[in-house]
């Protein structure tokens, strides 16, 4: 897993702020402010917010989080593609996510029922980039779930195929 750290729009208090959110750290409950469009929403049974309820992030935001990046085939693009983003598992993480399901919403209005369990440590990643290029509405972007498919034979298959959810805006956790 590669690590690295930007400091967008908000600075140092921003990383420092997510930095022990990701330890387990002192700024439990309360997120850092996106300074710029929100990009993704995550709400429902969660613990950590900086909006009534819910979580925002703006990409800053998201890079701020522990980036990795992944080289895979996808059943929607030729060859093998890169993609960076954040870990499912560690966006769970620093929400405090409490729910077993979450239940995505893309764009188009497009959902899908994704189990928390499926956020683990080499699992699928929220992709902001692909082949080194920040995605756009018009390539799936600006966020896509994204599984290791070559990875595990198990992500080869039309349920985590249809989990993949393109153009992500909203994550609601539950019960």
């Amino acid at each position: 897993m590669n690590f690295e750290l930007r400091i967008g729009r908000g600075g140092i208090l921003q990383a420092v702020a997510f930095g022990c959110l990701m330890c387990g750290g002192a700024f439990a409950g309360t997120l850092p402010t996106p300074q710029s469009n929100v990009l993704l929403t995550i709400a429902g049974e969660i613990a950590n917010t900086n909006a009534e309820g819910r979580a925002e992030f703006d990409m800053a935001l998201l890079q701020t989080l522990p980036a990795v990046t992944i080289r895979t085939n996808t059943i929607w693009t030729e060859g093998v593609q890169e993609f960076r983003g954040v870990q499912l598992s560690d966006l769970l993480e620093v929400v405090g996510a409490q729910g077993d399901m979450i239940y995505a919403t893309a764009v188009n209005d497009y959902a899908i029922e994704i189990p928390v369990s499926d956020g683990v440590d080499g699992g699928p990643i929220i992709a902001y980039q692909q082949n080194g290029q920040q995605m756009s509405v018009r390539t799936q972007g600006p966020l896509w779930l994204v599984y290791p498919y070559d990875a595990n034979a198990a992500y080869q298959s039309e349920v985590i195929y249809s989990r993949s959810i393109w153009q992500l805006v909203r994550m609601d956790i539950s019960d």
